[in-house]
Order: C-alpha cells, then sequence, then structure tokens
C-alpha cells in the first residue's frame, strides 16, 4: 500500500468516525472465507458498517478525531481488526453474540459508545443488553401512560361509586315523596 493509499485510508476511517454512534472493534481471526463472508451480509442487514483494518491504520485515523480521545482502546489493536460503526448501539455486540452461537469468533476487543469505553470480550454480554434509544424512548412512555391510565381507571371507579349512592337515594326519597 502506497503512502498516498494510507492516507486516504485514514481519511476514509476519521470520516466514519467522527459522525459514529457506537463504535466497535472487533477480532475476525479465525474465521474462514464463508464465515467472515456470511458475518459481512449479517452486518449489511443490521446497518452495520463493517471495515476490517491495519492497526496503525486505524490508529492514526483515531488519534485524528478531535472529538473522542480513542487512546483506551490502542492496546487492544494487535492481530486482526475489523472496525464496526452503527447507530444503534448494542446492534454490533448483538451480531457477534449471535454469530458465536455457531462459531468461537469473532471476538470483542474493545468498544466506545455513550461517552463510555468497553475493554475486552468479556463486556460483549453488558454491551449486548445496553438498551437502544428506541427501546428505551418505548419504556418511557409506557411508564408515563401507566399512572395516567391508573388516574383514569381511579377516576372512572370513583364515579361509578359516587351514581350508585345517588341512585339509591333517588330510589328512598321516591316512597316518601308519594307518602305525602
Amino acid at each position: 500500500m502506497t503512502k498516498e493509499e494510507k492516507v486516504i485510508v485514514i481519511q476514509e476511517i476519521k470520516e466514519l468516525l467522527q459522525d459514529a454512534k457506537a463504535v466497535y472493534v472487533a477480532d475476525l481471526e479465525g474465521l474462514n472465507a464463508s464465515q467472515t463472508s456470511d458475518f459481512r451480509r449479517q452486518a449489511f442487514k443490521n446497518n452495520i458498517q463493517l471495515r476490517v483494518v491495519k492497526n496503525t491504520l486505524l490508529q492514526k485515523a483515531m488519534e485524528q478525531v478531535e472529538s473522542v480521545d480513542y487512546s483506551e482502546m490502542f492496546e487492544t489493536f494487535k492481530g486482526n481488526s475489523a472496525l464496526m460503526i452503527a447507530e444503534t448501539a448494542n446492534a454490533p455486540a448483538k451480531l457477534i453474540q449471535n454469530f458465536r452461537k455457531n462459531a468461537e469468533r469473532p471476538a470483542l476487543k474493545a468498544a466506545y459508545l455513550q461517552e463510555t469505553f468497553y475493554i475486552g470480550d468479556n463486556q460483549l454480554s453488558t454491551l449486548a443488553n445496553i438498551k437502544s434509544r428506541e427501546e428505551m424512548i418505548g419504556e418511557i412512555i409506557g411508564l408515563l401512560q401507566s399512572p395516567i391510565r391508573n388516574v383514569l381507571s381511579a377516576l372512572q371507579n370513583k364515579s361509578e361509586t359516587l351514581e350508585a349512592p345517588a341512585e339509591e337515594t333517588e330510589s328512598t326519597e321516591a316512597p316518601e315523596a308519594s307518602a305525602e
């Protein structure tokens, strides 16, 4: 790879990282060609950008990103590295987890999302359990609707209990009125 090509690759990676909401670095070593191809297909289906990169180029691109200091991830850049960029925070972790049901790899090297670094493959289940923005919004809406339903239910029950004694009073007053 020529120096000009390296500069272009670094710039492309930097542009990917600038707007990234979730950045994962995985180790695809040990996957054969068909497994790697299948992993790439699944990543594409889940709207995850996957790019196998050289560690030095990835590190140089990360050093050029001004908004985030990725230096905590650099120690994991050994061997084969695949950069995974996603809009949904837990999508790459779920993809890796699902793929590992049939194979030992890929392994998570590091991840950066929601202003937090996750280093090591032991963080995979934690990352997979992080709720996406849409899931959190759905839960919040559900929580907000619950008290409103309770209030409406209580008001309906209260109005029904108030109507029942009123009907009883009317029926007991009617015989007295006819007696006069």
